[in-house]
């Protein structure tokens, strides 16, 4: 009986050992599985795109050299001509604009013509001749034997006056020889900071005329702050402005004479009837009373 109870008792824990190995077969983790299909394969090996580089604006190799202006937010192609003292229609032809309404922040344009020298300040520099000396009569006949003598006893030559600077003279040679535009009285003075001209009071319908010579670069409303405006460019140095008209009797790239009726007086753009007017040389506003008669 003992042998038949030991017998069977190993023979249940035999069994349950079994049981238990099983279980814990199935229980157990499985080891990872490494999938190698093709879509695995193929996203381990290709590479991320590629980063492209925004594209350069137009005229960006010529950032910051002489001649040519970086567009600012807000700039127009008629505020860069007043500020560069070109018509804004040459500025459409140097730089081979398709579309004078699409100019973007950061883009060089060229703002003098294509044929000019430049020099470091931005002005264009004028060739300056060489003065021929001939000789006089009496040089002519002496002979070479008393010509160092001559040469030895003849006093230097007593230095000349220091001639202008070259800007002031050809700002000299270049000023049109101004007239008031209109008989208003002064209402404000220029200041470089507030006021880039003169405001001269009237009345609405009064004529305002050319302050000289010149041809029409610019008739419009398109500038924010002048209202109805004419640009007239008399030479490469002088620009003159007059805003706020009611009636602009002058069309672009017309003549006009000195003393010409060319707008009414008016108030677009302006909280009174007044004539903003103004001269820029190169482009730079200057006072006006600098160049204007005394009244």
């Amino acid at each position: 009986m003992r042998g038949l109870q030991g017998r069977s008792g190993w023979w249940t824990v035999a069994v349950l050992g079994l049981l238990l190995a099983g279980c814990a077969s199935k229980t157990g983790r499985q080891a990872p599985v490494e999938e190698r299909g093709p879509q695995a394969v193929s996203a381990a090996t290709t590479p991320a795109p590629a980063v492209v580089p925004p594209k350069p604006l137009p005229g960006a190799e010529n950032a910051g050299k002489p001649g040519y202006y970086t567009v600012k937010p807000g700039d127009t192609l008629i505020r860069i001509g007043l500020e560069s003292g070109q018509n804004w229609r040459d500025l459409v032809r140097w730089n081979g604009l398709e579309n004078p309404n699409l100019i973007e922040v950061g883009q060089v344009l060229r703002v003098i013509p294509p044929s000019a020298n430049v020099a470091e300040s931005g002005a264009i520099s004028r060739p300056v001749g060489t003065p021929t000396v001939t000789p006089t009569n009496g040089a002519a006949a002496s002979s070479t034997k008393t010509a160092p003598a001559a040469a030895a006893a003849t006093p230097a030559p007593a230095p000349a006056p220091a001639s202008p600077a070259p800007a002031a003279a050809a700002a000299a040679e270049d000023d049109p020889g101004f007239i008031w535009p209109t008989s208003g009285a002064l209402l404000a003075g220029f200041d470089e900071a507030k006021n880039k001209g003169l405001d001269l009071a009237g009345k609405a319908g009064d004529p305002v005329v050319a302050a000289a010579d010149g041809r029409v670069v610019y008739a419009g409303a398109g500038l924010r702050g002048y209202g109805n405006l004419i640009i007239l460019k008399h030479n490469n140095t002088f620009l003159t402005a007059y805003a706020h008209n009611q009636l602009l009797l002058v069309k672009e790239d017309q003549a006009v004479r000195k003393g010409q009726k060319i707008a009414e007086m008016g108030n677009s753009d302006s909280d009174r009837v007044k004539l903003h007017f103004e001269i820029r040389r190169q482009g730079k506003p200057v006072d006006p009373s600098r160049y204007l008669p005394s009244r």
